[in-house]
């Protein structure tokens, strides 16, 4: 019967797909999956012919698999390895090279014969290319082949660097990137524009000939690529729907990169559901969407007709779970951020005590806080609240070089016109206009322009911050460690992340704090900052009475923004405040007209804000709220 149950549950997948809460967990048993392959292999006198991924996706199974080596003894002396693919041209000892990886991630902390490895070169004449790639063919095939072959996605769905269009018995070969895998890979490079665009990868037909194949995705990002390769037509739009075709492949995902299949995203058209409210709610907005109906227009026809005949037996009338719905939609909806004072708050997401709140807005990046709420940040400062405003990093690798040298220029100008001694400030000038045409892609900014690139975005916070009203003395700037590496790649949080950020909380005492929820951003910074306030508040939870009373919202808005049936308070703007909420952000000036990293996004970020908070207030519209020229959500967190 279970089995019977699970087949229903998946019957829209058409591939085997096993999910875990999260992507160590899942990481970890594709790395024991690995060591037990090499352990049966050697007891029989075998080697072992692993094909092997790069990218952020495998980072956690060779972690895993280092680690099982100096612990456990797992060897690999009868391993043999042949790489995917690499960038083209590409140097071996470049940064952003697949050989520089997988020698980081694994091959230095492992025994295995470097004779061994086999990674595609990326230093080859183009004429050499061609017979390479059937030499690398060959020696595949003279060992029998790849015993397991571990995979990630992309987002165009390319599996290796098989982009959209790939033949599904294509072989090894020289490929031209789609133009979002080098969207995707900029933050590597510096830029796209230093993204090469070509590359040497296997071929779906290489990758096919695997005795097993492991899928690999995490996160949210991944999800609505997995839903296409898993539930989607065979088409070589999604290279990675040519999987389905195998008998030896299984998808492995944590639960965010799963989140949009079938049985995660709408379960009640694969089976009985428990009627919690949250769930309900999401299917009855989700009805509504599908039928385009306002909620009190939805009809028991609508419900049978769309898998929700079990809650208009269980729970109806339906009119009444309509009626549930439509007021709890209606009760997110406040123009009291801070509460309503002298008000009965039993039906408002905010409470009305006390009048006057000590709220402080954590930003990971200098211009998050505007972008993402700025309209509910200016609410809350003109409603009379004691607003607080937290930078947690520098943004010092976003700003183009060419601002470094404008704003020293500035200073040397500004330095003479007051008869400063300039011959200090010159020097470092020069060295800067000789250290920035030389500078490789990521290469580490000398200390001055890191600091000239903090000041930048330093004067630009504090312009956005004193826009929406308030004073220097409620502007804080964070400099959290963990961020201030120079490299685009940071560290992991660590203590002193944490231990600053208790001492601003306890200094401040806030009653309501506000934290980027907003986890799809490129770099993951978002996620870090909102960890190491989670990480503060839960220490401060055990010795401060004021904890007690704080609650913790969650915005979004720059990268994504939550669903309708996921917000629990919707904060309404007027045409004015749009435009005051634009004026904030435009006060960002190195992050307009084309940042750094823009991300897959290619809208400018206020023009990003302004479009998903007005389709936040459409799509209340269309459910049979009031219509709102736009609106702010925010969830809140219980920790």
């Amino acid at each position: 019967m279970a089995r019977l149950n699970l087949l229903e549950e998946t019957r829209y997948e058409k591939l085997p797909v096993t999910v875990y809460k999260d992507q160590q967990t899942a990481s970890g048993s594709v790395a024991a999956r690995i060591a037990a392959l090499i352990k049966s292999k050697e007891q029989k006198g075998e080697k072992t012919i692993l094909g092997l991924a790069t990218g952020v996706t495998p980072i956690g199974v060779y972690a895993e698999l280092v680690r099982l080596h100096r612990e456990e003894g797992l060897s690999f002396k009868n391993v043999i390895t042949f790489n995917l693919d690499e960038y083209y041209p590409m140097q071996p000892n470049a940064v952003q090279s697949y050989v520089t990886f997988m020698y980081e991630n694994l091959f230095s902390h492992v025994d295995i014969d470097k004779a061994n490895v086999h990674i595609p070169d990326g230093t080859l004449a183009l004429d050499d290319i061609p017979a390479f790639c059937l030499e690398y063919e060959r020696k595949i095939t003279e060992l029998g082949g790849l015993d397991l072959q571990l995979l990630g996605i992309g987002r165009t769905g390319h599996i290796g660097f098989n982009e959209p269009g790939s033949a599904p018995n294509s072989g090894t070969r020289l490929v031209t990137l789609d133009d979002l895998t080098r969207s995707d890979a900029s933050r590597d490079f510096g830029g796209k524009a230093n993204v090469p665009t070509k590359a040497i990868t296997m071929g779906i037909g290489t990758i096919f000939k695997a005795r097993e194949i492991v899928l690999m995705a995490w996160s949210l990002k991944k999800a609505p690529i997995i839903k296409k390769a898993v539930e989607g037509e065979i088409s070589g739009d999604v290279p990675a729907t040519f999987l389905q075709l195998s008998d030896h492949v299984e998808f492995v995902l944590d639960e965010p990169a799963a989140s949009m299949l079938t049985r995660f995203d709408t379960p009640w058209l694969v089976k009985d559901c428990v009627w919690e409210n949250s769930l309900k709610k999401k299917a009855v907005i989700w009805l509504a969407n599908t039928v385009n109906k306002p909620i009190l227009k939805l009809t028991e026809e609508d419900y049978n007709n769309h898998g929700m005949a079990q809650l208009a037996t269980e729970q109806g009338p339906v009119y009444n779970i309509n009626i549930d719905i439509f007021n709890q939609l209606q009760h997110t909806i406040t123009g009291w951020p801070g509460g309503k004072p002298n008000a009965d708050d039993s039906q408002r997401p905010e409470r009305a005590q006390p009048v006057q709140k000590r709220s402080i807005i954590f930003s990971p990046h200098p211009d998050d806080d505007v972008i993402s709420m700025g309209g509910t940040f200016i609410r809350l400062v003109d409603q009379g609240h004691e607003v607080h405003v937290a930078y947690q990093t520098s943004g010092n690798t976003a700003v183009w070089d060419d601002d470094v040298l404008r704003f020293v220029e500035f200073a040397i100008d500004f330095n003479e016109s007051i008869g400063e001694d300039n011959s200090h400030l010159k020097k470092i000038y020069e060295d800067m206009r000789e250290f920035i045409p030389t500078k490789k892609p990521n290469q580490i900014d000398t200390k001055e322009i890191r600091d000239v690139k903090g000041f930048i975005r330093k004067t630009e916070a504090i312009a956005g911050a004193r826009y929406a009203g308030l004073p220097d003395s409620n502007i804080h700037f964070m400099a959290l460690p963990f961020y201030e590496t120079g490299k685009v790649k940071k560290n992991a949080a660590g203590e002193e992340d944490i231990r600053l950020t208790m001492e601003l909380l306890n200094k401040i005492k806030p009653h309501q704090i506000f934290a980027a929820g907003d986890f799809a951003d490129p770099n993951g910074t978002h996620l870090v900052c909102f960890n190491i306030t989670l990480a503060a508040l839960k220490r401060l939870q055990k010795t401060e009475d004021w904890v007690k009373d704080c609650w913790l919202w969650m915005y979004r808005g720059a990268w994504q923004e939550f669903d309708t049936w996921e917000i629990e308070m919707a904060v309404p703007l007027s045409p004015q405040e749009v435009l005051r909420k634009r004026n904030a952000i435009f006060k960002h000036q190195s992050q307009k007209d084309r940042p750094v990293f823009p991300g897959d996004d290619a809208r400018e970020f206020w023009v990003r804000a302004e479009d998903r908070t007005k389709e936040t207030a459409q799509s209340y519209d269309k459910l049979g709220m009031a219509e709102y020229e736009a609106m702010e959500a925010f969830v809140r967190y219980h920790y």
